[in-house]
């Protein structure tokens, strides 16, 4: 039986493939063209209101090659659970920026009471691998060394990720672990982008990529260069090519069903798990990639939403 689109989804997603009708989308490899056209997208589907009881202080953090990292903070009023949240934003390794996610950052402050930190990692190609990934520890470290003035336990500390932030927070966790650096408590995966070799189109699922193979393609090239697609890819950059999952924390990946990275994202938490990981996956039915960004109001975002705050608190 064929796959088919929620209805709550298909019905949100409609005006946005309407604006995009008859506009050509960019060619294979086109990193500004498709920096332009998605910020733009994410600049009109993001229209959930940003709650009023969180507040924002900005922070720097020191990269290895000595550039400052805005760090920004987000607390809710009257709450010090003690944990706390390292957030690197989705983007495909290529676009977006900690201003573009206030809104979806202080919607999980406000339902949870914990604090998140959101790093502006630098992307590719400008900064190809391992920036991001480095630019992150830097954070993580800077978290842990501030964690008393900010009433953080630093054995409380996860990390979390969306789309290319996912893949940056897992890549984060193998760097951590294989560097001796800070604990990291869990990894919050939200449908990462993981697998390099990820490139060639499933018909199933080309019909609902809202996240294409040609933007698969044009992120990891950004990334990668030269090493995209041969066997010398780090595990940091590309998490799918990790052999030893022992050791790493805990887990919680989602992802939708009809979204590209679904195959990599089962297969990864299968690794997890067989290595000894305590690993939640959920594969959300009849969605495709970033559903609940536009179908925020639909079933299955309320949902996910609700699983995401249950582990979000949980440690």
């Amino acid at each position: 039986m064929a796959f088919s689109l929620d209805p709550e989804v298909a019905a949100a997603l409609a005006p946005i493939l309407e604006a995009s009708h008859g506009v050509e989308p960019p060619a294979r490899g086109d990193v500004l063209s498709r920096r332009a056209r998605k910020e733009a997208l994410q600049a009109v589907i993001a229209v959930q209101p940003t709650p009023h009881d969180v507040t924002t202080i900005d922070y720097f953090a020191v990269a290895p090659d000595g550039e400052e990292i805005l760090l920004r903070w987000y607390q809710k009023g009257g709450s010090s659970p003690g944990s706390a949240v390292l957030y690197m934003h989705g983007g495909g390794m290529i676009r977006s920026n900690v201003a573009l996610y206030d809104g979806a950052v202080s919607r999980y402050v406000s339902a949870t009471g914990v604090p998140f930190l959101s790093v502006e990692f630098r992307y590719a190609p400008e900064f190809p691998h391992p920036h991001p990934v480095t630019d992150s520890l830097a954070a993580l470290e800077w978290l842990h060394e501030h964690a008393a003035e900010l009433r953080v336990d630093v054995e409380r500390i996860a990390i979390m990720g969306d789309s290319g932030g996912g893949g940056v927070a897992a890549g984060l966790a193998i760097h951590a672990r294989d560097a001796g650096g800070p604990a990291i408590a869990k990894q919050i995966l939200i449908y990462p982008m993981l697998d390099d070799r990820n490139i060639e189109p499933d018909p199933e699922l080309v019909p609902f990529a809202t996240w294409s193979y040609d933007d698969n393609y044009t992120g990891w090239n950004a990334l990668l260069g030269e090493l995209h697609g041969t066997d010398d890819v780090p595990p940091s950059a590309s998490p799918s090519r990790l052999v030893d999952h022992s050791d790493l924390p805990s887990a919680y990946i989602e992802v939708g069903e009809l979204d590209i990275f679904r195959d990599e994202d089962i297969e990864y938490a299968r690794r997890l798990s067989g290595a000894g990981v305590s690993t939640e996956l959920h594969v959300h039915p009849s969605v495709p990639h970033g559903w609940e960004t536009f179908a925020f109001d639909g079933a299955v975002a309320i949902r996910s939403m609700a699983d995401r705050v249950r582990v979000i608190t949980s440690f």
